[in-house]
């Protein structure tokens, strides 16, 4: 055999051993998780549940960064440009991954699903369409009859033109054929705070939220956009109970993503040892009481859901016409 054919052949079994070294040393050194929303939110709360487990399994640190501003945007395009070598990592939600290129393509010249690697989901949380608590309809179907009634007369709040929040509501609104207002805000906690004193009619917004004013009773809880009722919430029914939103499922997924060409044994790693740590019952204790539901899929099934979900998301605001460039 020629000599550059001999060295061809070495080359290509060496690779896969290479490769197999560079994802067994890591890590080495520190992990930043990049969290795009501000400490205290939903996204944080798990991160923090999550990320001091997955660092004593990895054996090194792995520091949460919370890089807030433009709807998470700018924590998701650090990610994006960061060394993809493994100690970068971003705790992402569908907001500033999938939704945000698709309402502001101008703004936002990324693919989320192209330039991030899916690693593994963490959790899920439903969304809950809340009404103000002096709304006259006691339940879901008696909402879409209000509502169909006058057409363009209630509102409901977001927490900004284009966000997850608004997309959802935009997806309710279409599929149960309803004409309603969209008054947009700048924050989630801003809404729920607007419902509960009558400002706004409606809202969507996510389980984690919403849950303890609606168990107190100060604000409506007409249902889950979830198949199955949420465990911190038992009393409130699935709006795919009614028939206006039959088939319903939408859920908020967080979970980790690397940089595009990451080493696939780093990825590997890095799912393997986070699901181990979503398998324990204290890890998952903690995540239901804070409004999370497990979401377990491998790496495989994770970029096939958010393959999945950014295709019904681009509908839905086509279909609306959501933009803001």
């Amino acid at each position: 055999m020629p000599i550059t054919r001999r060295l061809a052949s070495a080359l290509m079994l060496t690779l896969p051993l290479l490769a197999q070294a560079q994802g067994g040393s890591w890590p080495s050194q520190p992990i930043v998780a990049v969290v795009p929303f501000s400490a205290g939110g939903s996204v944080d709360v798990a991160a923090r549940v999550v990320m001091p487990r997955l660092a004593e399994r990895l054996g090194q640190p792995v520091v949460v960064e919370n890089t807030v501003g433009a709807s998470g945007t700018i924590a998701t395009q650090r990610v994006i440009k960061a060394k993809a070598d493994g100690y970068t990592l971003l705790f992402g939600v569908a907001s500033p991954v999938t939704v945000a290129p698709l309402v502001s393509p101008g703004r936002f010249k990324y693919d989320g699903l192209k330039e991030l690697l899916p690693v593994v989901p963490v959790a899920a949380s439903a969304f809950v369409l809340v009404g103000r608590p002096d709304l006259p309809a006691a339940n879901a179907a008696e909402l879409v009859k209000l509502v169909r009634s006058q057409p363009g007369k209630f509102n409901f709040g977001t927490d900004g033109v284009g966000t997850s929040l608004h997309v959802t509501a935009e997806m309710l609104k279409q599929k149960a054929a309803l004409d309603m207002v969209h008054v947009p805000y700048k924050s989630g906690p801003q809404v729920l705070t607007e419902l509960a004193g009558g400002q706004i009619d409606l809202a969507v917004l996510p389980v984690a939220l919403a849950q303890g004013m609606v168990r107190e009773g100060k604000v409506k809880g007409y249902g889950v956009t979830s198949r199955q009722r949420a465990a911190t919430l038992p009393d409130t029914p699935s709006l795919s109970e009614t028939a206006a939103f039959a088939g319903l499922d939408v859920l908020a997924w967080q979970g980790l993503l690397l940089p595009a060409g990451t080493d696939a044994a780093i990825a590997a790693r890095l799912a393997r040892e986070t699901a181990a740590v979503l398998a324990e019952p204290d890890t998952q204790r903690r995540l239901a009481d804070a409004g999370f539901a497990p979401m377990a899929m491998t790496q495989a099934q994770f970029a096939d859901y958010l393959a999945q979900e950014k295709k019904e998301l681009a509908a839905t605001i086509a279909a609306a016409r959501i933009t803001v460039d």
